[in-house]
């Protein structure tokens, strides 16, 4: 079945434009990153921590955020897609040469800039770690605007951590702190077993000069908040990445909605002092 490239532009207005993949680096065995090349007309630049509505043609279309690069030169695309559902898994087993729809990019983004100067705090837990990735990019390029660059991952199973080059090659050049851990070791397995919560226990931090930026399933980014809290961080420096049903990514919808928020819109990215009232609602 062939399929049209077009650019189609959707009932509210922004445009749908043809990527093709040009590349794909499995993950582990349910994710994968996807390297996109416009098919002709690009979107436009993106910060750390936006995303993008991704279109698997024939199937829907769901918000991913972008891992790439945000200081690469040119204008391809990376998302890494865990497959979980039916536009998730057909967007993951998309080939090289397939396309793909893309619309954006929307949201709010990781704030670097508060950061410059002090220490720079960044915990991901499982495939949270792909909405920082763009984040942690963006700081080793600007390596000189920070003092301490500390990453902390987690991962369910060694076979389960995402971008194992990158984890390699962060901390041999000496530009990260990093610190690894897996919730069941393997065999073969000789790092730090826990949760991302107790590396980050153990951390000293200079409060007043320290930027917190978090993403992994919410209880996960509760827990760390409160470590942060507890050690002096303000929560107005403590940032995390909401998740909700975004369909529409221009805060039409309503889907995404958060309290006052709708999160295409005013978010994913938020301070924790927005965040935590929100979050202490259950089922909210």
């Amino acid at each position: 079945m062939s399929v049209d490239t077009r650019t189609r532009t959707v009932a509210h207005g922004d445009t749908m434009l043809p990527y093709r993949v040009i590349g794909r680096i499995a993950q582990n065995q349910d994710t994968v990153t996807l390297r996109l090349e416009p098919v002709r007309d690009a979107a436009q630049p993106f910060r750390p921590g936006q995303f993008m509505m991704l279109y698997s043609f024939g199937v829907g279309e769901i918000a991913i955020s972008i891992s790439g690069d945000p200081t690469a030169v040119g204008d391809n695309l990376e998302h890494t897609i865990r497959a979980v559902g039916a536009v998730s898994a057909a967007l993951h087993d998309t080939g090289v040469g397939g396309l793909i729809g893309v619309r954006g990019p929307f949201g709010t983004g990781w704030d670097l800039t508060s950061a410059a100067g002090g220490d720079l705090v960044i915990v991901g837990g499982g495939v949270g770690l792909a909405p920082l990735r763009s984040a942690i990019l963006a700081a080793l390029a600007a390596r000189d605007d920070y003092r301490r660059v500390v990453l902390i991952t987690g991962a369910r199973t060694p076979a389960d951590i995402l971008f194992r080059h990158d984890q390699r090659l962060w901390p041999a050049a000496g530009a990260i702190e990093l610190h690894q851990t897996v919730d069941h070791p393997a065999p073969d397995w000789d790092g730090r077993v826990g949760f991302v919560t107790e590396p980050l226990a153990h951390l000293t931090v200079e409060p007043g000069k320290t930027t917190a930026l978090l993403c992994g399933p919410e209880p996960m980014m509760r827990f760390c908040a409160g470590s942060l809290l507890r050690k002096g961080v303000p929560a107005s420096d403590i940032q995390v990445s909401l998740e909700r049903n975004m369909q529409c990514g221009v805060a039409r919808c309503g889907h995404c909605q958060l309290g006052p928020l709708l999160l295409c819109r005013d978010g994913p990215i938020v301070d924790y002092a927005t965040a935590e009232p929100l979050l202490a609602v259950r089922e909210l």
